[in-house]
């Protein structure tokens, strides 16, 4: 691809935003957009990014222009995901599977996704199927979210029978009581839960209007949101994984690749010795940067490669 000024590198190459934001196209496609819409101190048109609605409104144009995805909305206060970097994780996850299937990328139907923690938003179900036409399961704790969940791909109904909600009813758990002992998944993902405490997750909501704003108010609106489950947990991110990781060892051949996104890159070298421990045969570390910011998630899998072959046999 022809790189250009306005070309954001950073972004997987199959991802179809790494050009700036075309927001007449994006208007055409959904016009609600244009009462957001403004010229900046560049003579460009953009949006307020510290406006909860406005960031919402371009989320909908996104899905609409790219995704053929009609319909799409989340509960006030709930977390407003930024396109472009749920994309890039199914790009990546999509690589991390072609690996073991001769640099092939797998797509249609057969290929089946467990997304943990799927949100009102339903982001990465609805993407991964758009993109691949994966199925996929997600799971939820928070029964609000999961009907809101569940009312997009209602909208939709190009997802009818292809992605399937689950509430898990022990928030304590993560994949027990959502994998059943005849699931079989492709690969799981997960977005886990950031920060380790509410103050935590308040200051850290805090810096992010600060930088779009240069200031914070009294009132602190985050412009896109997010639950208490959806921001925190006990021990943050790196307990989530670690759990996960004591978990997946259950479900070790329910499952070809486990993967998580890590937010921090200092966790990384603990999650590996975790994966160790727990005597996986193959881990990753796959790095992104779907913004301003550095990510990577880590994937790990129990099977060998005889069996990693048979997998891709019998299944793709």
């Amino acid at each position: 691809m022809k790189e250009n000024k306005d070309t954001k590198t950073a972004l997987h190459p199959r991802n179809a935003h790494r050009e700036r934001y075309d927001f007449p196209s994006l208007i055409s496609s959904r016009p609600a957009l244009a009462e957001f819409a403004s010229e900046n101190k560049y003579g460009d048109l953009s949006i307020d990014f510290a406006d909860p609605k406005a960031v919402r409104e371009l989320n909908r144009a996104l899905l609409t222009h790219f995704y053929k995805i009609s319909e799409w909305n989340i509960p006030d206060g709930y977390l407003c995901p930024p396109i472009p970097g749920r994309a890039d994780y199914l790009h990546y996850l999509a690589d991390l599977l072609a690996q073991s299937n001769e640099e092939k990328l797998p797509s249609g139907e057969e290929i089946k996704v467990l997304d943990i923690g799927t949100g009102a938003n339903c982001i990465y179900p609805m993407l991964g199927n758009a993109i691949y036409n994966w199925q996929f399961v997600g799971s939820e704790i928070d029964e609000k979210a999961l009907d809101a969940a569940q009312d997009n791909l209602d909208a939709n109904p190009q997802f009818r029978g292809k992605i399937t909600l689950r509430l898990q009813e022990n928030p304590k758990e993560i994949l027990a009581g959502i994998i059943k002992s005849d699931d079989v998944f492709d690969a799981v993902i997960c977005n886990p839960p950031f920060h380790e405490s509410q103050a935590a997750a308040e200051a850290g909501s805090a810096r992010k209007v600060k930088n779009l704003k240069g200031k914070v108010g009294k009132n602190v609106t985050l412009n896109f949101g997010g639950q208490s489950n959806e921001l925190w947990c006990e021990g943050g991110e790196l307990a989530f994984i670690h759990k996960m990781i004591r978990e997946s060892m259950v479900f070790k051949f329910n499952c070809f690749w486990f993967t998580s996104i890590v937010s921090k890159e200092e966790h990384v070298k603990e999650l590996i010795l975790a994966l160790k421990k727990a005597r996986v045969a193959d881990r990753k570390i796959i790095q992104m940067t779907p913004g301003n910011k550095k990510s990577r998630f880590v994937a790990w899998t129990f099977l060998n490669p005889e069996q990693q072959e048979n997998w891709r046999k019998r299944r793709w």
